[in-house]
């Protein structure tokens, strides 16, 4: 949004033009209170931090946050495994990287506390997917990002119910957490920046960070009816139910549901910034899709999942190019059936083993009891899927069967050959008679 209107053509390199860019996103505080991380008067407002009407309503501060982690969205309250507010000795950056998750990423908490709008739910998730240079860091990443966004910025107004002229930054807008407030999709920017919580920060002795919070009586954007449709860039949709965004399950980012997303056009719409620029389509470049989500469930975090994925021109142009092919998704569907045929087999035969060889013993105890060693072959067929599913797709037609069947079996290392060294581990493992042992 700094980038929109500005006069420069290319993301600047330095900071002190960066702070010139984002200032003058906020003209209306020339003291830059919105990029302060501490701003006493709570009717200003402080980076992340929105601020109320009139001095009357500070008063609702007062659940007080005495270390980061006990801001962020992560839910420790049961203090098993991650315990809970032990950031005593946070840095700013702590308290910045909390603000912005809680603030652009947390689902509904509990009466009081509401979520974001770019979600399908209080329960759900905000996936982001996106390409990004292949070996190169987080800046390049960014950067990317912002020429990418610039880039598309039509196409997401065009497809959206939002517009250029609305809010952009909403911790700059005054908020008693009222339901009158509540603000709609229609009068936000296409990339507007959320709150969804209210929060300020103090600091104390020795500069030592600490925060209050409120509780609100609505969510900040009215948003319950669109259930997530907002036009988020880094979101896929889904054409089968009327571009809902996605919501990550505890799985994460395996084979099969990257496949899904990447190539099954037919089923999911790529955000915005899936989508390679004009530059990126004629660039030969490998790049890298990456894919990062924090799965939330009710009460309990699921677990951060991110997956890094080296995709090379071709199959970049004919997944997430203009004119899209079909032919990847069908390689990447028959290759995952034979995975799924191979699996049903293996499973079947550790049922028989379990049942000391008896067919009919089969029971849904002992299919659970192979689920483990399915899961094990397809942590190792996830490694190299897409390498190998791109080095087929890159091949000539009359050579692709043969590296099929190499995939398939190869020595040591195709699909075969590990389902048949699990099954040995597994036979040696679970218990049978001598008797009925494989001979």
């Amino acid at each position: 949004m700094a980038m929109e209107g500005a006069p420069v053509c290319e993301p600047p390199t330095r900071t002190q033009e960066w702070a010139e860019l984002l200032a003058a996103l906020t003209p209306r505080h020339p003291d830059g209170d919105p990029w302060h991380l501490v701003v006493d008067d709570t009717t200003k407002p402080a980076f992340m931090q929105p601020p109320v009407r009139s001095m009357d309503a500070q008063h609702d501060y007062s659940q007080p946050v005495d270390t980061p982690d006990e801001l962020d969205m992560l839910v420790t309250s049961k203090n098993h495994d991650l315990k809970s507010a032990v950031a005593a000795h946070a840095s700013p950056d702590d308290w910045i990287f909390a603000l912005c998750t809680l603030q652009t990423m947390e689902g509904f908490g509990g009466a009081g506390n509401y979520g974001i709008s770019r979600m399908n739910g209080g329960l759900g998730n905000r996936p982001a997917f996106a390409l990004a240079p292949y070996g190169a860091g987080p800046g390049a990443h960014v950067r990317r990002d912002i020429v990418a966004l610039l880039e598309f910025l039509p196409e997401i107004v065009a497809d959206h119910p939002t517009t250029v002229s609305g809010h952009r930054l909403l911790w700059t807008l005054p908020w008693d957490g009222t339901r009158s407030e509540a603000l709609l999709i229609d009068c936000l920017h296409p990339l507007y920046v959320e709150v969804c919580r209210r929060i300020r920060l103090r600091a104390g002795g020795e500069g030592r960070l600490t925060g209050i919070r409120a509780t609100s009586r609505a969510a900040r954007i009215e948003g319950k009816a669109l259930k997530g449709r907002t036009g988020d860039p880094w979101t896929p949709t889904s054409v089968k139910r009327e571009g809902l965004p996605l919501t990550l399950g505890s799985g994460g980012f395996n084979y099969r549901r990257v496949s899904e997303y990447l190539t099954g056009s037919a089923d999911w719409k790529h955000p915005a910034l899936l989508k390679p620029t004009v530059s990126e389509r004629h660039s030969s470049a490998t790049m890298r899709l990456v894919a990062r989500a924090m799965v939330r469930g009710q009460g309990k975090t699921e677990g951060y999942h991110e997956r890094e994925i080296p995709i090379r021109h071709r199959l970049r142009s004919a997944v997430l190019g203009v004119d899209a092919s079909p032919e990847p998704g069908e390689i990447a569907r028959s290759r995952i059936e034979e995975i799924s045929t191979i699996e049903r087999i293996l499973s079947h035969a550790i049922q028989v083993f379990a049942a000391h060889g008896d067919h009919g013993g089969i029971s849904t105890e002992r299919q659970k009891l192979a689920r483990p060693w399915l899961n094990r072959l397809d942590e190792i067929l996830d490694v190299r899927f897409f390498e190998d599913l791109q080095a087929e797709f890159e091949a000539e037609p009359a050579e692709r069967k043969g590296i099929r069947s190499r995939w398939l079996m190869n020595g040591d290392d195709g699909v075969i050959d590990h389902a048949r060294g699990l099954l040995r581990q597994a036979t040696s493992g679970l218990p049978c008679p001598s008797l009925y042992r494989y001979k």
